[in-house]
């Protein structure tokens, strides 16, 4: 454990940032499971859930989770599989 008080500090602050940057992170992952779901169910479904994948990766990006090559690396494969549907 640290004993100075700004160590005490940053191990509190780096948790909560941790819970976040994982929640956000889940989120995504929940979202690309859904519209691959909604892909094999129906083209409407599917283009709606894309529009909502997309935003959440785009969100992940603008808060610093996600690396924007790697936020368009994902949204190509989902553009890839609306494509094949």
């Amino acid at each position: 454990m640290p004993n100075i008080q700004s160590a005490k500090k940053r191990v509190k602050v780096s948790a909560t940032k941790n819970l976040r940057n994982r929640m956000v992170k889940s989120g995504v992952k929940t979202s690309v499971r859904k519209f691959a779901a909604a892909v094999n169910e129906s083209p409407e479904a599917a283009a709606t859930q894309y529009i909502a994948t997309t935003s959440a990766i785009d969100k992940a990006v603008s808060k610093g989770i996600i690396h924007k090559n790697a936020a368009n690396r994902k949204k190509a494969r989902l553009a890839k599989m609306i494509a094949k549907a």
